[in-house]
């Protein structure tokens, strides 16, 4: 390649991160030399739809990517796909690449996402085990669903509760495992998650709390039972792990990069080297808003932060405070959330009906809104989350009243 003249930047991880920031460093007047790194060899694209609409088979894979390749061609940003990025050298400002080339910068910005947890017990490797993570993944798995069968979802967290939607809807039958007292019990407190409990027993899905799983058993190398820790043998001809992710830290642990369940930084995305930045899944980022570091493993986070990063590292980026949010969809449910749980909550309060599922909740820390869903209800977010960067305590008969505006539920 011919010599670049200006500085380099380097975004490594093709991801929905890595993608927005790349447009932003463009559309805020980068000129300079612009990499993608991506280990897969799809163009960055968004996760999403594999959990949702492509895994109902409603969308086609080619509506998952963020930009075309002409777009990354008009924007002069290099592709360096299916192509892992294996070392960085923050003295040198250099990233040693897997296909032997190394690559020198001036800003780097770390976008690389998270790993699914693997389970390790007898049986894992047997044919009809999947994980659900990326594109190729979403395609095989909504084959094996078009095909039929028994279904055990191991998880019943976000991505185990869309798994076990989608596979209800093309017809399988489906068994869902988790040690926790019922679905997404870690994320949403106990009072919501009976509300994601009666949704899937209502479409009949089998759900199995409070045990693990022991064993994953075979005939002829392929998946036959599942064995769960506390005996119960479950036939299955397909097997999805939803354990969760982890950010993917090794290559900026090995860098000395300051690194606490994700790469740590400032409220600008800066990393503890003033050349490096982190998005996305990977970044523990200090809050503004709550005071603390946060980490947050979903879309908005990868689209807002990467687009926040890409403007931090021009210099003219503004400190990164955003409530987090995520959506979901299962059957004739539609969900978002804003907030963050992490400091705990001492009630819940409910706006609407539970047993139609149209309502919203408020999750309450010392009278002030920390978290809040609408479930079925739109248009609301802009005022929970006005709620919640208030930070001023509410009336809770006001907050359960439909008919008093959000925006006059305060206290006093």
């Amino acid at each position: 390649m011919a010599e670049q003249t200006g500085p380099t930047f380097v975004v490594i991880g093709a991801s929905l991160a890595g993608a927005k920031a790349a447009e932003a460093l463009r559309s805020g007047g980068f000129e300079g030399r612009l990499v993608l790194v991506g280990a897969e060899n799809e163009l960055p694209y968004e996760r999403p739809p594999l959990s949702k609409g492509v895994l109902l088979g409603n969308d086609e894979p080619g509506t998952v990517y963020v930009h075309d390749q002409a777009w990354y061609d008009e924007q002069r940003i290099e592709l360096r796909l299916g192509v892992s990025a294996r070392q960085v050298d923050t003295s040198a400002h250099e990233v040693a690449l897997s296909d032997g080339d190394t690559l020198h910068y001036d800003k780097l910005l770390l976008a690389t996402g998270s790993v699914v947890r693997r389970l390790e017990i007898p049986g894992i490797d047997l044919q009809g085990v999947h994980y659900l993570r990326t594109l190729s993944d979403s395609l095989r798995l909504l084959e094996t669903f078009r095909a039929g069968g028994r279904v055990v979802v191991i998880g019943a967290g976000w991505i185990g509760m869309e798994t076990a939607a989608a596979a209800r809807n093309h017809g399988a039958e489906v068994v869902v495992v988790e040690p926790q007292p019922g679905p997404l019990y870690a994320v949403l407190g106990a009072e919501m998650s009976e509300v994601f409990a009666d949704l899937h027993r209502a479409h009949g899905v089998d759900l199995r709390f409070g045990s693990g799983v022991a064993e994953i058993r075979g005939e002829g190398g392929a998946v036959r039972t599942v064995v769960t820790a506390d005996g119960q043998e479950i036939p299955a001809d397909t097997v999805i792990v939803g354990i969760g992710v982890s950010p993917d830290v090794e290559l900026a642990q090995a860098a000395g990069l300051d690194v606490d369940n994700g790469v740590l930084t400032d409220e600008f995305l800066r990393t503890s080297d003033p050349d490096v930045y982190a998005a996305g899944d990977v970044a523990r980022w200090h809050s503004p808003l709550f005071g603390r570091r946060i980490h947050v493993e979903h879309w908005a986070n990868a689209q807002d932060g990467g687009t926040a990063a890409g403007r931090s590292m021009l210099g003219a980026g503004e400190p990164y405070d955003v409530v987090p949010f995520f959506f979901s969809d299962q059957y004739d449910l539609g969900m978002e959330y804003s907030g963050d749980l992490g400091d705990g909550y001492d009630n819940v309060v409910v706006r609407g009906d539970l047993k139609t599922r149209e309502f919203v909740a408020f999750w309450l820390r010392q009278g002030r809104v920390v978290a809040g869903m609408n479930v079925n209800v739109w248009d609301v977010q802009d005022a929970i989350q006005a709620l919640i960067r208030s930070g001023r305590a509410v009336d809770g008969a006001k907050l359960a009243d439909g008919d008093v505006a959000l925006d006059a539920v305060y206290a006093g």
